[in-house]
This record gives structure tokens, C-alpha cells and sequence, in this order.
């Protein structure tokens, strides 16, 4: 090869070298204008809420100050103050009246403090049979000496806690169905 294409190989390959070199600088400086352009649009956005926010406490307080003044000009409403507010029940208690004659009674609550004289629960009676139902049939065990007592009897538990009742849904004899 001449000298003469060897520079012009050597020119074209610096001329390509330069416009990437070109091209790769004016890319970072596009990108760099594109995060402005969206770090300034986020702070628009920022501005124009904070605007908004302000706007509506300004028309809040706005409203507010004519409200006090139609209230102490058109109804002669006032502000309470410190000496209107009430420190406990006993003052509370002093604005009380008499009950008239006419006034309902009080709605009085009772409440079981302790199990001293209440009596027994009523033992369970079938309202079939009328008789007294077996303790072991209520908790769901058959009476011992049955022929049932092998196998697991069938129950709906009724109320919840220590209080469940188990009401038993097949007879000793058999089994449902039968």
C-alpha cells in the first residue's frame, strides 16, 4: 500500500473516532438536560400541591373568620372561655334539679359480685320424656353400662365456654338414620 491511503485510512478512521467521541458527549449532555427537565417537573408538581394546600387553609380560615363574625353579630355567639369550662362530677353535680314527679325511673344496672346465695342451675329435663336428663348425656359421653358407651355419640354443642351444653342428635339405641 502508498502512503498517501494509509493517511486517508488512518484520517478516516480519526474523522469516525471524533463523531463518536461527538456523538457520545452531546448523548450525555441530552440525558443530563432530560433528569433537569424531570427533577424541575417533579418540583412544579411539589410547588403547585403545596399551593392547592395553602389555598384551601386560606379559604378554611377565610371561612372561619366569617363564621365568627356572623355568629357574634347575627346569633351573639361567643367563643367559650376559661371560667365556663367544669373541673369534675361534684360541679357537674351542682346544675343538677330535683327529678319531677312525672319523670321515668332511672335505668339501674345489677351486677353479681360474688356466688353467695344463687341457687343451683336447674337440672336439664326432656321435653319429650319430662324426666330429668343423665349429666354424661349432656357432655356428650353415653351413661356407663350401655351398649353405646363404645361408640361416639352424635351432638351439637349449644353456648360457648364453660357453659356449652351438648345436646345429643341419635338415640343410645342407634345410630342416625335408623
Amino acid at each position: 500500500m502508498t502512503t498517501p491511503a494509509r493517511y486517508r485510512r488512518f484520517g478516516w478512521l480519526a474523522a469516525l473516532s471524533v463523531c463518536l467521541l461527538l456523538y457520545v458527549m452531546l448523548h450525555l449532555k441530552v440525558n443530563a438536560v432530560h433528569s433537569d427537565v424531570v427533577r424541575a417537573e417533579r418540583e412544579i408538581v411539589r410547588l403547585e400541591r403545596a399551593n392547592m394546600m395553602l389555598e384551601t387553609e386560606f379559604l378554611t380560615r377565610s371561612n372561619q373568620v366569617q363564621l365568627a363574625r356572623l355568629n357574634r353579630i347575627n346569633f351573639g355567639f361567643r367563643a367559650p372561655e376559661a371560667s365556663q369550662f367544669i373541673d369534675g362530677e361534684r360541679q357537674l353535680a351542682r346544675f343538677s334539679k330535683p327529678r319531677s314527679n312525672d319523670a321515668p325511673a332511672p335505668i339501674r344496672l345489677a351486677g353479681l359480685t360474688s356466688t353467695d346465695g344463687v341457687p343451683a342451675f336447674p337440672k336439664l329435663v326432656s321435653p319429650l320424656t319430662g324426666e330429668p336428663l343423665d349429666a354424661a348425656l349432656v357432655k356428650g359421653e353415653p351413661p356407663a353400662g350401655s351398649e353405646a358407651s363404645g361408640r361416639r355419640s352424635t351432638a351439637v354443642g349449644l353456648g360457648s365456654g364453660t357453659g356449652q351444653v351438648r345436646v345429643p342428635l341419635a338415640s343410645l339405641g342407634g345410630e342416625l338414620g335408623q
